[in-house]
């Protein structure tokens, strides 16, 4: 057994004197193209997301969302091709012929593109998503009207959103047809307020104004322009609907809404302006002129 051993090692040992050294040598020179290969690709697109962006860490931009989008495809992509491109040159060296191989794959390819035409279908669609530049990483859309999330990232195939509760929705990008947009360049947040029928509509919306143009001093970078009070949305059975429209940031529309209701409550509170409550008329009807006994 040490024998055999000892002959296979001698063996081994002088196969890698004869061409071992060279071949190994070979592949890491391999090796270190495709690890500069990914890094170049890693560093333009951070020299890209550098050269875009506006230094404002609380807003994420159009172009930002845009560069981030494509620097996260660029990157799959060359992990696909470096990995493609390692393996074929693998397996040159160790004296395997890659041509009938490649043809195969070519051939096996065309096949696949038959079986598989949802699978070409997301691809085209995500090449379609990212030239159009319909959103981007860090956007937040409504798909289909049955998911709504942040773009986390994005590839030909597939996008994954993560929606307000933290779950990841993974869309294959054939299977989109509808995409609404909530943080398009910018926001509205809107909010009704509900105020009783005897309450001085002109004060309480004069009121909402004074509020919502301090929330815009307080918040300049959320808030782009002060609120404005629409008027009279609706007359409900329990008292009058005032609406209000804030235009924001993208994005900041949830955030910006919460505030304003919570400075709309305390503002209506301090100026004993009265919120309706649900209110009834009960009409008893007497039959015989008769009361009930209770």
């Amino acid at each position: 057994m040490g024998l055999m051993f000892n002959a296979r090692l001698d063996s081994f040992v002088a196969w890698m004197e004869r061409v071992g050294w060279g071949k190994i040598q070979k592949l890491g020179l391999v090796l270190l193209t495709c690890v500069v290969l990914l890094w170049a690709v890693r560093l333009i697109g951070k020299t890209v997301r550098k050269a875009v962006d506006d230094g404002n860490e609380g807003v994420t931009t159009e172009a930002e969302r845009r560069a981030d989008t494509l620097a996260s495809v660029l990157n799959h992509l060359a992990w696909v091709l470096v990995m493609a491109f390692f393996v074929l040159s693998t397996l040159q060296e160790f004296g395997v012929n890659v041509g009938p191989l490649v043809a195969g794959a070519g051939i096996a390819g065309v096949a696949l593109g038959f079986g598989a035409q949802s699978l070409v279908k997301d691809w085209i669609a995500g090449f379609f998503l990212l030239m159009e530049n319909q959103f981007g990483v860090g956007d937040i859309i409504s798909v289909d009207s049955a998911h709504t999330g942040t773009v986390e990232r994005m590839t030909l195939r597939v996008t994954q959103i993560r929606d307000a509760e933290g779950k990841a929705h993974y869309l294959p990008n054939g299977t989109i047809t509808q995409v609404v947009v909530l943080s398009k360049d910018f926001a509205r947040s809107l909010v009704d307020i509900e105020v009783a029928f005897e309450a001085d509509i002109d004060g309480v919306m004069e009121l909402l104004g004074q509020v919502g143009a301090e929330l815009a001093k307080d918040w300049p970078e959320r808030v782009l322009e002060p609120t404005q009070v629409m008027g009279v949305e609706a007359i409900g059975p329990n008292g009058v609907t005032l609406r209000t429209l804030t235009k924001v940031a993208p994005g900041k529309q949830w955030e910006v809404a919460r505030e304003l209701r919570r400075r709309y409550l305390l503002a209506l509170r301090h100026a004993g302006i009265v919120i309706p409550l649900p209110q009834r008329v009960v009409h008893h009807r007497q039959e015989g002129g008769n009361i009930p006994e209770m």
